[in-house]
């Protein structure tokens, strides 16, 4: 899974599945030592001790939070019936629900108990708000400028070193019928000031290319060139069958190669080979 699709709301459930899995090992209640009785050979249980409450609120917490950051990886997966990121933020309510009835039916609450809860709480809360408020929708990480290129110097997928026509410090085509060494400048060439000597044959051949696109009444299959493009913020790419799930997930800050066009939208091709059509093509940056 790509990094930088994991948004601030991302970061918050796994801050607080990680607060919670340490919680499971704190003691679950605490108690008063009574003067003059030596209380040190007394262990006090944690959640491990206790199966139901191990899986209902720490364990259940922990899944939900993990099935939320799959789903970022595998959009479109379901478990019975439901999406992967819902299921997920289901447990992580469930166990914010178990936690606070639970901690008011024990009167000593260990700190275990008292930290699964507030990080169930947090949990919970970063599972529900994540794809609602926007401070939590922006990215986990400060996307590089697609004039960077992708992160460590790495060329784009598929591109050598400063090759690739299009794209930045590339080799650039020659126009159709120039010859090595002919141009402004170079001998034989016409010079500044003074007028080119017009080929009739030339002429004529040019003239009846330019003419060919009007009389097919369609413009020929290769005007689109493949190029390089960076997306502003994570969007989902789908199925060239037109299934409405998402394939894959274009992240900020990494290159994809458009390879195709389809009326507004583009045919994009992801590091791993796979492709897809991308619908909301707003904002794109090409290389």
């Amino acid at each position: 899974m790509n990094i930088r699709s994991l948004t601030r709301g991302d970061g918050v459930v796994i801050g607080a599945a990680v607060v919670l899995f340490i919680a499971s090992f704190l003691d679950f209640s605490s108690y008063d030592c009574p003067q003059g009785v030596d209380c040190s050979r007394f262990d006090s249980p944690n959640a491990w001790d206790s199966l139901g409450l191990l899986m209902s609120v720490f364990l259940a917490g922990v899944i939900g939070a993990a099935l939320l950051i799959v789903s970022r990886a595998m959009p479109g997966r379901k478990v019975v019936g439901l999406d992967l990121g819902q299921f997920g933020v289901a447990l992580t309510v469930f166990a914010l629900w178990t936690a606070f009835w639970t901690i008011l039916d024990v009167n000593n609450a260990g700190a275990g108990l008292i930290l699964g809860l507030l990080a169930a709480l947090v949990l919970a809360a970063g599972a529900v708000a994540g794809p609602l408020v926007p401070a939590l929708k922006t990215p986990l990480l400060s996307p590089s400028g697609p004039a960077q290129g992708v992160q460590g110097g790495q060329q784009p997928y598929g591109a050598q070193p400063g090759q690739g026509y299009g794209f930045p410090g590339g080799q650039q085509q020659a126009p159709y019928g120039a010859q090595p060494g002919q141009g402004y400048g170079y001998p034989g060439a016409p010079q500044q000031g003074q007028p080119a000597q017009a080929d009739p044959a030339q002429a004529q051949q040019a003239q009846a290319q330019a003419q060919q696109p009007a009389q097919g009444g369609a413009a020929p299959a290769g005007d689109f060139t493949p190029f390089w493009f960076a997306v502003p913020v994570a969007r989902p790419l789908y199925g060239e069958d037109g299934s409405p799930n998402p394939i894959a997930e274009l992240a900020p800050g990494t290159w994809y190669l458009a390879v195709e066009q389809r009326g507004q939208s583009l045919i994009a091709q992801t590091q791993d080979g796979r492709r897809g059509v991308l619908q909301d093509t707003t904002g794109i940056q090409r290389g």
